[in-house]
């Protein structure tokens, strides 16, 4: 059987990995520039890291939805929600790629 919350984890602790650091770099960007671009992409990534923080706390932490994550909810949801995930780390893995560069 597969682990899917297992994956779900891993894509979605990769997001905030990527995330902060991609904000980071917005955010310095937008000291040195005061362009509404870099500004635009710092709240971007700023409201995106909250996003996925909120989705590891719920798959991490929360006292009740940990569990069921865990161990009720259905594999087809799962993997209606690894595909999201997976793409989202795929998407920015690029995105940090472009933006390191």
């Amino acid at each position: 059987m597969i682990d899917w919350i297992a994956i779900a984890r891993v894509s979605v602790l990769l997001n905030v990995l990527m995330l902060f650091v991609l904000t980071a770099i917005w955010f310095r960007n937008y000291r040195t520039f005061r362009s509404k671009h870099a500004i635009g992409l710092a709240v971007f990534g700023a409201v995106l890291l909250a996003q996925n923080g909120l989705t590891l706390y719920f798959y991490v932490l929360h006292p009740v939805l940990a569990s069921w994550f865990a161990t009720d909810m259905p594999p087809q949801a799962w993997t209606a929600n690894i595909v999201l995930h997976v793409f989202q780390t795929v998407a920015l893995g690029f995105l940090l790629w472009v933006t390191w560069d």
